[in-house]
C-alpha cells in the first residue's frame, strides 16, 4: 500500500482486462472485470502514457478511462492491468509511515 490521504491508502489491485489491438499494435481497454467478478464497461479512454502510479506505486503505461460518471486510471505494467484502490486504513496504524 502506499500514499495515505483522508485516513485511506491507496492499492495496487490487479485486474482483468478485456482489449482490443489495432493493426499497428495500439491497446485500448475495452471492459475490466474486478476479483469478485463484476464487469465495468470502458466507456472512452480519455488518455495513454507511459507513467508511475503516484498513490499505489509501480510504473507502465497509465490509461485514463471514463467508467459511467467515473474518471480513474487503469495501468498496464509488465503484461498485467491494474487500478489504485482505496481501502480504509487499518484501526491503530493510522500514525505509521507507508514508506
Amino acid at each position: 500500500m502506499a500514499r495515505r490521504e483522508n485516513n485511506e491508502t491507496c492499492r495496487k489491485t490487479f485486474v482483468a482486462a478485456t482489449v482490443s489491438f489495432d493493426p499497428e499494435g495500439q491497446i485500448t481497454p475495452l471492459r475490466v472485470t474486478w476479483r469478485d467478478g463484476r464487469r465495468f464497461p470502458v466507456d472512452r479512454v480519455l488518455d495513454s502514457r507511459p507513467a508511475a502510479s503516484l498513490k499505489a506505486g509501480g510504473s507502465g503505461i497509465r490509461y485514463t478511462c471514463r467508467f459511467g460518471k467515473v474518471v480513474t486510471y487503469l495501468f498496464y505494467e509488465d503484461g498485467r492491468w491494474f487500478v489504485e484502490e482505496r481501502a480504509p486504513v487499518a484501526p491503530g496504524k493510522e500514525n505509521e509511515s507507508d514508506v
